[in-house]
């Protein structure tokens, strides 16, 4: 029947060759093709801004003013869609208030219990939040912790306020804050501020008043504020998560943080500090691991409360299967990795009642370990069966395999793709020859000789957050890949502990490169640069003719290339700038040419294309390193601000390559790649280690796994009961090895039948 399938006709949003398919409802289809093909151009860009712009359209004109706006996407219709719920890997911002507890409603549901249960009797579930006046520990209003602003560093005791004792930049001679303490008349300019009266010190810092101040030819009575007082108004009482990058850094170097001394960090008042349930206050549920909490939970006999604790047995419980067993509800959101945070936005739909919804998840098993692998699959049927359509864009060979059905897209990246090759079963995909089908069984050997480790570095009684007293000697020349399951100690163990350690160690993680949309590969790489100087030459006209960001830039769009239009409460509309047609330069300049091209053809080039087109040898080293992490079908002047996190690890792992570098440490590179492209990812590593570098990667991609010269195992689980070494040795080694994930999955994977721990 139609209404069985979502109908799509014509798509051609980014690179999608007039698409027409269709996908199974009520099913779990997976989305698959290199990187790049179009798979999300399909999901993200067609089928959800579809469904979520014809869902904003039932509301009013006024309600629309307050939701996300989204474009109508380029096809020419979609049938049968269903409200779609997008699950992505964005990470949980929300602030210093905002916890595991708070953003999947577990503490508003713990709060609830202890109304109802707790002794003595406080009042309504807000007296238990933080983040309510009724509930929330007067002294540091909720946070836990009590910032104060730190004299030593923002004044300078033996200046006086002419000679800038003030060291706060906003607080220089020069500023406005400066001037209303000079023209108060409270102070001599001229006398260092150690040489101040009580009375001088005590209103310089805490004062208040009305003082007259000059303002744009005329006097004004301007408010008095003490410097500590404004400070604390101003910067101390603002959320840091709410400030700007800079604004934070500086706020960082003026400011002192201790743990609030009334509530010890507990962030409630006392009274709800003092009701228990069997022992147990709010604020210490809250700080244990899901684990833990469950089987605290599970003790709760009082009837009055058994249909809270069963609801929230329910939902803590799905933190657990979904591999979160190692979070406490008080963990801020904003500590959360990618990955993590799109597992705790499916615990928050789990519990949902709702059918024939729409999921649409963006690689799921991004940060997973093959056994939490099997943990999320167990989610997402169950998600299924309840009777939604569930559509997964995933890489990893384990979720494309419980999938009713598969769509592959491709041949190819970029240019090359936007085709669906195949639709079908698994089984079917098997035998389809795509790229997907013919590597969906293919597996790489188990790596049998290494190399010899030139020396060592070594991590001494390394204790941060879960680490139990590690010590371990991480061998240099060779490929050392740390693994362990989700939570284990890894990334602390590497990120911070060692690369605190051994701050020469390049780091090449997932975090953005750019959000700007005038940041571009060309940009990034430093490519834009010699390729501009070429164009000079050749027309014989100022390099900064060719650049959208400064003189060559087309005066309609600024060289955007394109034209953004406030419709108010309808959807924004983003159109192609008319004069330049997209090129983003002005016509003058598109006149000059190197080699047949314009600039604007050169960086509309594919960085395949680009590598045949550019024979220089400073070019060709940067543009091979592009193709080489498997972005050759990235444009050059594409904006930054369009990639997904996988692919801006690649694109920094490119901008490294051709550079000198001893110690390379990689956060799980194989994010965001196809099973095809994990062979040239190794073929990198192993080029970087035969040059005499040594590569620490983090990673649970058994392929990688196996074809490492030296295994750090992690474990046994995540959180507390994690932060021990399990294994160090080869790959060979690591088969025998016993309570550990990683050796029995790597020990399923090279065929040997072992049941798991």
């Amino acid at each position: 029947m139609a209404a069985d399938d979502i109908v799509i006709t014509g798509a051609r949003e980014n690179n999608l060759r007039n698409v027409s398919l269709r996908v199974p409802k009520r099913q779990l289809v997976a989305f698959t093709g290199v990187s790049g093909s179009g798979k999300s151009s399909i999901v993200f860009d067609t089928i959800a801004a579809e469904a979520q712009r014809q869902l904003n359209e039932t509301f009013t004109a006024f309600a629309r003013n307050f939701l996300p706006r989204y474009g109508q996407p380029d096809v020419d219709t979609i049938e049968n869609l269903s409200a779609a719920i997008v699950v992505d890997q964005k990470r949980l911002g929300g602030g210093s208030r905002s916890t595991v507890g708070t953003i999947t409603d577990i503490y508003t549901l713990l709060r609830l219990l202890f109304s109802r249960v707790g002794k003595p009797h406080v009042g309504f579930s807000n007296a238990f939040s933080f983040n309510d006046p009724q509930g929330m520990c007067p002294e540091c209003e909720g946070l836990g912790k009590s910032v104060q602003l730190d004299l030593d560093t923002f004044l300078d005791r033996s200046r006086s306020l002419n000679d800038g004792a003030l060291l706060h930049p906003d607080f220089g001679r020069t500023g406005w804050y400066w001037k209303m303490y000079a023209a108060s008349g409270y102070f001599d300019l001229d006398k260092p501020l150690g040489d101040y009266t009580d009375q001088e010190w005590q209103t310089l810092l805490y004062g208040d008043g009305k003082v007259p101040l000059e303002w744009q030819g005329t006097t004004i009575n301007s408010t008095y504020e003490g410097a500590v007082s404004k400070f604390t108004r101003l910067y101390i009482r603002k959320d840091a998560a709410e400030m700007s990058e800079r604004n934070r850094k500086v706020f960082l170097q003026y400011v002192t943080e201790q743990t609030c001394p009334l509530c010890k960090g507990d962030r409630l008042s006392q009274a709800a500090l003092g009701s228990e349930i069997d022992g147990y206050n709010i604020a210490q549920l809250g700080a244990m691991e899901a684990t833990e909490l469950v089987a605290v939970l599970r003790t709760l006999t009082d009837p009055q409360g058994a249909t809270v604790v069963e609801s929230l047995l329910d939902r803590v419980g799905n933190l657990v299967d979904i591999g979160l067993g190692y979070l406490s509800l008080n963990r801020p959101t904003d500590t959360l990795s990618g990955g993590e945070s799109q597992r705790i936005k499916m615990v928050r739909h789990l519990s949902s009642s709702l059918i024939d919804m729409m999921y649409i998840f963006d690689e799921p098993s991004v940060g997973l370990h093959a056994r939490d692998v099997e943990r999320l699959n167990r989610l997402l049927v169950k998600l299924r069966d309840k009777g939604n359509t569930v559509l997964v864009v995933e890489h990893d060979r384990d979720v494309i395999e419980i999938a009713d059905h598969v769509i592959d897209i491709g041949p190819k990246g970029g240019a090359g793709g936007g085709q669906v090759l195949f639709g079908g079963t698994v089984a079917e995909l098997r035998t389809a020859d795509t790229p997907t089908g013919r590597y969906l069984e293919h597996r790489l050997p188990l790596k049998t000789t290494y190399r010899e480790p030139t020396g060592h570095l070594k991590v001494v009684a390394a204790d941060a957050h879960n680490l139990k007293n590690v010590s371990v000697d991480i061998p240099t020349g060779v490929l050392v890949v740390v693994t362990g399951v989700a939570g284990s100690g890894k990334s602390t163990l590497i990120n911070n502990v060692f690369v605190s350690q051994h701050p020469e160690a390049i780091v090449i993680d997932q975090s953005a490169v750019g959000a700007s949309i005038r940041s571009s590969p060309a940009t990034y790489t430093g490519l834009l640069d010699p390729i501009r100087q070429l164009f000079s030459k050749a027309n014989g006209v100022p390099a900064s003719l060719f650049s959208f960001n400064s003189k060559g830039a087309c005066a309609n769009c600024q060289g955007l290339g394109v034209i953004y239009t406030d419709l108010a409460f309808m959807d924004g509309l983003r159109s192609t700038c008319e004069v330049c047609e997209g090129r983003r330069f002005s016509d003058d300049v598109l006149e000059h040419t190197l080699r047949g091209k314009s600039i604007s053809d050169v960086l509309r080039m594919p960085a395949t294309d680009a590598l045949e087109f550019f024979p220089e040898k400073k070019l060709r080293t940067i543009l091979q390193a592009v193709n080489d992490v498997g972005l050759g079908y990235l444009q050059l002047g594409q904006p930054l601000s369009t990639l997904s996190g996988g692919e801006c690890q690649r694109i920094k792992l490119a901008t490294e390559l051709h550079k000198g570098g001893t110690i390379y440490v990689m956060d799980e590179p194989t994010t965001g790649l196809h099973m095809s492209d994990i062979q040239h990812l190794l073929d990198i590593i192993e080029r970087l280690v035969s040059s005499g570098n040594s590569v620490i990667v983090i990673e649970h991609n058994l392929d990688v796994i196996k074809n490492a010269d030296w295994i750090i195992d992690l474990g046994p689980e995540g959180g507390s009961q994690g932060g021990t070494i399990l294994f160090e040795g080869t790959p060979v080694q690591l088969l025998d090895a016993t309570n550990s994930y990683t050796a029995e999955y790597v020990r399923r994977d090279v065929g040997a039948a072992v049941p798991v721990v």
